[in-house]
């Protein structure tokens, strides 16, 4: 019964979002575009910071960086724990309104919080709150964000986050090197701007994701010490278990992940680069691009990302 309301919910939550949306757009219809983008990142941004201001641990990312392995993991950690409904993933103050040892937890790409308070060039609202950032080399992000723009994002995501129009004849390396919403520079702008306000955060933990994969259950169990979590070795090693990447995908495909919207649905089952799950590769850029291409692509990083994250 708990599970059938918390679904209820959630879909409620989902509607009344689409449906703000909607009404945003026809209130301002004949407006020119770049306007009604701006209210419409604003009012995203009013939503993503009512959620800051209520959550008790925020989990932070730029898009493509593992967030939603470690989220499952996560998740799986809780239903062990707290015996709750198989498959669920964890979003906000679902879990916690089934157990409340379930800290309220905000995942976000802090895409539009900046837009509704004016925190450009800060992470101002992000100051009282426990934080976890979670980096991942921004070389191998920026080449999932150009399969995730191919076969992924939704058409209203793409002028909103300066991805390039759909059907855009954009070469990967072009889509990597250049000044748009997935490429390089928009990542280690992200990354660079984290690592000057990460000291002004009550409480702040780097978690990255080249070492969470080679060090799952440790990384896992600094992670909820962090949070103030007591677990177990038989918890830690059931999450990292389930949250394989094998395991993923096989549930990606078979749509068995409950109340996670269609977050962990592929876009297309004959074509491996539109799943959520795609490839899990540290260092995988490598594999799309030549030699002289390559060599760019690292000089670049190596001018422009802040040493902290230590992907030089």
């Amino acid at each position: 019964m708990k599970l059938l309301i918390q679904t209820v919910r959630q879909a409620t939550q989902t509607g009344r979002k689409k449906l703000s949306r909607r009404l945003l757009h026809w209130r301002m219809r004949g407006q020119p575009e770049a306007v009604i983008l701006k209210e419409e990142r604003k009012l995203r941004g009013v939503e993503q910071y009512n959620k800051l201001r209520r959550a008790d641990i925020v989990f932070v990312s730029f898009g493509k960086s593992g967030r939603t392995w470690l989220r499952v993991m996560v998740s799986h950690l809780f239903r062990v724990m707290y015996g709750l409904p198989k498959n669920a993933i964890i979003g906000f103050d679902n879990f916690h309104n089934l157990n409340k040892n379930v800290p309220k937890t905000f995942f976000t790409h802090d895409n539009y919080i900046k837009d509704f308070t004016g925190d450009v060039e800060t992470k101002k609202p992000f100051y009282d709150k426990s934080v976890v950032l979670l980096a991942r080399d921004p070389r191998d992000v920026a080449v999932s964000q150009f399969f995730q723009w191919k076969h992924r994002v939704k058409p209203t995501k793409v002028a909103i986050n300066n991805y390039p129009p759909r059907g855009s004849s954009i070469s990967l390396f072009d889509f990597v090197m250049g000044d748009n919403g997935g490429g390089m520079k928009a990542v280690t702008d992200f990354l660079n701007l984290w690592a000057n306000e990460a000291v002004k955060v009550q409480k702040f933990h780097l978690v990255r994701y080249e070492d969470l994969r080679a060090h799952p259950g440790e990384e896992l169990r600094k992670l909820m010490d962090f949070i103030g979590v007591n677990v177990s070795d038989t918890h830690v090693n059931a999450a990292v278990e389930y949250s394989s990447y094998e395991n993923m995908k096989k549930m990606e495909s078979k749509q068995q992940f409950l109340l996670s919207g269609g977050r962990m649905v592929p876009r297309d089952k004959d074509n491996p680069d539109s799943y959520k799950v795609r490839r899990a590769k540290v260092g995988g850029y490598r594999d799309y691009f030549t030699d002289e291409e390559v060599t760019a692509i690292d000089a670049r990083l190596a001018d422009t990302l802040d040493p902290l994250f230590h992907y030089h």
